[in-house]
């Protein structure tokens, strides 16, 4: 199971990184644009951070030529773990199957229907990004939709993978890898609240107060092993 950080900006990505065991970064134009840096600045301090780990690129070419252009620009200035993030609309489909062809690993993003993932997978796409939050917001059920997208996978011997995105609480997430999706990439927000639990910090307050009851001088097992 891959857990990825939806993210560009350095400092987030390096918190993340020290706390947790994460597989890399994602980032799309809007993360991009938020960091008030110039994005191929952005995206070399994270691949230089993150080193080997994947890091996911969106382009933003329309037209065929130029996505497969971009696609390979992309690879070419930040190494072969790098996946080309494409939107699976009809030229994007085209693409993905020349790019993989060639070998670039793929993600189809903004995924919104098993249809769109299986026309993606079918076109050799290595991720299919379906948005949860924006799939509910759309009056559907995020979850059932990255259901049937396993079904699908599952059911054919597919090799493509579920990178799900777009979460608005820590429970969606659960509740998928529960299913056993496969990856998951979460903003710093949402990943910050799988461990936010105060009654964890109330026990351990507890335990510090019944362990000092013994020898008031004495806070841990440190002070009764040296």
């Amino acid at each position: 199971m891959k857990l990825l950080l939806d993210d560009a900006n350095i400092k987030n990505i390096k918190e993340v990184y020290e706390y947790y065991k994460i597989d890399g970064v994602t980032t799309n134009p809007t993360i991009l644009s938020k960091q008030g840096e110039k994005p191929l600045e952005v995206l070399k301090k994270i691949r230089n951070f993150i080193k080997d780990d994947q890091l996911h690129i969106q382009v933003l070419s329309k037209d065929y030529d130029s996505i497969i252009k971009e696609s390979n620009l992309i690879v070419k200035e930040y190494g072969n773990n790098t996946f080309v993030k494409i939107p699976a609309n009809k030229g994007g489909l085209k693409a993905i199957k020349k790019i993989a062809k060639d070998g670039i690993n793929v993600t189809a993003t903004a995924i919104y229907s098993p249809m769109q993932a299986f026309l993606a997978m079918k076109a050799g796409a290595k991720y299919v990004a379906p948005y949860i939050n924006r799939i509910d917001n759309l009056g559907y059920d995020g979850i059932l939709v990255v259901k049937k997208i396993q079904n699908i996978i599952d059911a054919n011997n597919f090799d493509t993978k579920i990178l799900a995105a777009s979460f608005k609480n820590s429970n969606q997430v659960l509740e998928l890898i529960q299913c056993g999706i496969y990856g998951f990439t979460c903003s710093f927000d949402i990943m910050n609240k799988f461990v936010d639990d105060k009654n964890v910090d109330s026990a351990i307050d507890d335990f510090v107060n019944d362990f000092l009851k013994l020898d008031s001088n004495k806070k841990t097992m440190i002070d009764y092993l040296l």
